[in-house]
């Protein structure tokens, strides 16, 4: 199976920034990246802005894809420590190798989405079955608002990945176990 130029150009573009910033997002430093002709990025991606999207596009596809795949996956959590073991594992998974570049790029562009709205509607959270295992487990628990609990223990854990990603780092299992207990009670 091939894979379009687009799509290598947008994974390309997601190296690029997670190495260089934006400032090192160019179409040239693209191309480099891509081992593509120079002007090929131009010629897919007009503009800044297009790559910008394209790039973002192609971050939140493999991250809903991960995300999926995971959930999909792994059991059900039938107690608050498998939730805190499987959240733990996730987030080890975005501050090494391929997540850890992808969340480098994923917080740049959500800083950059701040002046540009059609990145922030890209990058709006999405439903996948990871995120249905621990809504589905706070709800299973007798948690009110049980959606609402999951997008905030989420966001804290992203949170959490974020503080190490910038300040080095693991993410400790006693302070996700904490994130968990805060949103069963």
């Amino acid at each position: 199976m091939t894979t379009d130029r687009r799509t290598v150009l947008a994974d390309a573009a997601i190296h690029v920034l997670a190495g260089g910033g934006m400032r090192g997002l160019t179409h040239r430093a693209v191309d480099r990246a891509a081992g593509m002709p120079p002007g090929t990025t131009s010629a897919y991606y007009r503009t800044r802005q297009a790559l910008l999207a394209g790039l973002v596009r192609r971050l939140v596809d493999r991250d809903q894809g991960e995300l999926q795949a995971l959930g999909e996956a792994q059991p059900r959590p039938r107690n608050a420590d498998e939730l805190v073991a499987g959240i733990a594992a996730f987030a080890e998974t975005r501050l090494t190798g391929d997540g850890r570049e992808r969340s480098l790029a994923r917080y740049a562009c959500a800083v950059e989405s701040a002046r540009h709205p059609e990145l922030r509607e890209i990058l709006v959270p999405r439903e996948n079955a990871a995120r249905d295992a621990v809504r589905d487990f706070l709800a299973a628990q007798g948690v009110k608002d049980a959606e609402g609990r999951t997008l905030t223990l989420l966001a804290c854990v992203d949170g959490l990945v974020f503080d190490r990603l910038v300040g080095g780092g693991r993410v400790p299992t006693e302070e996700i176990q904490g994130l968990v207990e805060a949103a069963l009670r």
